[in-house]
């Protein structure tokens, strides 16, 4: 499928008109756009003919599918996978910036602690970066195809029926914790005052609360925390002990649809003519009632509901990455808070972080550079290819995120069939 764009940078419909596409570009009547999805720009006024396009968005907070139908056939399908690493980078700025400011001795307090901002619609900004990245990825959809409509589904989950399905009445006021005067009461209670590691063997009084992942991460939920007496609290420290223990189900993903549902619904409206809701009930039913496979690009090919339509043999699987290598973000509070200072160039023999390179016949995303011209490659799943130089690599640069073609399942297995028949005919 290429997609074509007219001399207005507008876009039309798609073509699988190959041999035209080469005589257009050949001619220079086309120029290329972009390389994944191909994108060609004519050069001259044409016609504009357009058919209806139903988008279908199967929202999530890490992975988002898109698929672009008409009544006869699908025309893009692509699978996001999403940052979850927001967290983690803005828990690193804080430390930082706690570690420079209480090297003022003297500082005055902050007159303006921006709470207003707070009042007028402020979200975390880990749930406005999913936010913008599902507004990103439908832009991008809607600059390679005239989408006439957009559905996207979105989800409602009730958290405290999740851990508790027979609750009801005034139990949604009165959670766990009622009673307690802080979260870390509440743990010991649970805990019996009794150390989880040894059960008590140490004989040591004084009892801790450990995080069970890092609190930078997993945050001071009652289902990240234990109790462990202060022996074996700092044998874990040490690394004299291991716990076999895994933190309890965490319902991060189901508060985050809770809060990006309204605000993507009502941002997409403001931008898009034709914006509709459609419920994960609704996709089910329909997914099950025409007995298609369970995926995000079959989730979003059954919200846009052109059930009929004949489905593409393959999608583009995207990665979304960040743009800018902030120093901040690499330095390590255990070892001093030193940053690195050897750092590489912004370009290494004209090649760029994250750049989509060819190896081998198989495509790789550049992760590490070294100026000798020695790089880390990567495909997008991670698997790892080390010390490849740079004159065996052929560079097919992406802009802002990684992307490559995958088959869907049923393509792949006739593919695979298909090539062990000639391989036992040979």
């Amino acid at each position: 499928m290429v997609y074509v764009q007219d001399i207005n940078g507008k876009p039309m419909m798609p073509t699988t008109r190959h041999g035209k596409v080469r005589r257009l570009l050949k001619d220079k009547k086309a120029v290329v756009v972009n390389l994944c999805p191909f994108t060609i720009k004519l050069t001259y006024v044409t016609s504009d003919y357009k058919q209806e396009i139903v988008l279908g968005v199967d929202a999530g907070t890490r992975h988002v599918g898109l698929s672009a139908t008409t009544k006869s056939k699908e025309l893009y399908s692509s699978e996001v996978i999403l940052r979850n690493d927001i967290v983690d980078l803005l828990s690193t700025r804080r430390e930082s910036r706690r570690t420079r400011r209480n090297r003022l001795r003297y500082r005055k307090p902050r007159f303006d602690n921006r709470v207003k901002n707070k009042r007028q619609g402020w979200v975390a900004p880990s749930v406005r970066h999913r936010i913008d990245a599902h507004i990103r990825v439908i832009d991008n959809v809607c600059s390679i195809l005239p989408i006439s409509r957009i559905v996207i589904e979105v989800a409602q989950f009730d958290t405290q029926k999740i851990n508790n399905p027979e609750i009801s009445g005034k139990e949604y006021q009165e959670g766990n914790k009622l009673g307690f005067w802080n979260v870390r009461e509440y743990v010991l209670c649970r805990d019996g005052h009794k150390c989880q590691y040894c059960k008590g063997k140490s004989k040591d009084s004084i009892l801790n609360v450990h995080h069970i992942e890092s609190r930078k991460t997993g945050g001071n939920s009652p289902s990240n925390l234990i109790t462990l007496c202060e022996t074996c609290h700092k044998e874990y420290h040490k690394g004299n002990i291991d716990l076999k223990i895994k933190r309890g189900k965490s319902l991060r993903d189901a508060a985050v649809m809770g809060i990006m549902k309204w605000r993507l619904y009502e941002e997409l409206k403001s931008k898009y003519d034709r914006v509709s809701m459609t419920f994960g009930y609704v996709t089910k039913y329909n997914r099950i009632n025409h007995d298609i496979e369970k995926s995000h690009v079959s989730d979003a090919f059954v919200i846009s509901k052109n059930f009929n339509a004949i489905r593409l043999g393959y999608y583009y699987k995207v990665k979304l990455v960040r743009r800018h290598n902030r120093q901040i973000h690499k330095q390590k509070i255990q070892k001093g808070g030193i940053k690195r200072l050897n750092q590489s160039p912004f370009e290494v023999f004209g090649f760029r972080l994250f750049d989509r390179v060819m190896f081998e016949n198989s495509y790789y995303f550049i992760f590490g550079r070294r100026k000798t011209g020695s790089f880390d490659i990567r495909d997008i799943d991670g698997k790892r290819q080390k010390n490849i130089t740079y004159k065996k690599l052929k560079l097919s640069r992406c802009k802002r995120f990684m992307i490559q073609m995958e088959l869907n399942k049923k393509t792949r297995t006739c593919f695979e069939n298909e090539r062990n028949s000639d391989r036992d005919a040979a």
